[in-house]
Formats: structure tokens, C-alpha cells, sequence
């Protein structure tokens, strides 16, 4: 699948990922449940690798 972003829509949508993934890691150190963790943990892998391809200029920090 191929889509194409402006600029606005890509910062965004790096921004979204960011705050997903800040949730999602605090998620995956709360839960008990280790099949829910696994889970948890294939879908940060692939925020990351979606966020890696857009490209982080973004900022890590956001």
C-alpha cells in the first residue's frame, strides 16, 4: 500500500505515533497478562517500523 502525506498530515501523523507509543510502552510495563503483553509489543513494532519509514523528523521528544 502506498499513500501520499503533506508535509502538515506526515508531522501529524509522526506526532500520533509518538504519543502511541509512549502509551503503549507504559501499557506493556502494567500488564500482568503475558499473552496481552506480546501483543502489546508486536503492535509497537510495527508503530515503530511505520514511524521509521515516514522518517522521525519529528522528534523523538514530542
Amino acid at each position: 500500500m502506498q499513500i501520499e502525506l503533506t508535509d502538515e498530515q506526515s508531522l501529524e501523523l509522526r506526532l500520533l505515533l509518538h504519543d502511541a507509543l509512549g502509551d503503549l510502552s507504559a501499557e506493556i510495563a502494567g500488564t500482568d497478562n503475558s499473552h496481552f503483553r506480546e501483543g502489546l509489543r508486536s503492535r509497537r513494532v510495527a508503530l515503530e517500523a511505520v514511524l521509521q519509514q515516514l522518517g522521525d523528523s519529528a522528534g523523538g521528544n514530542a
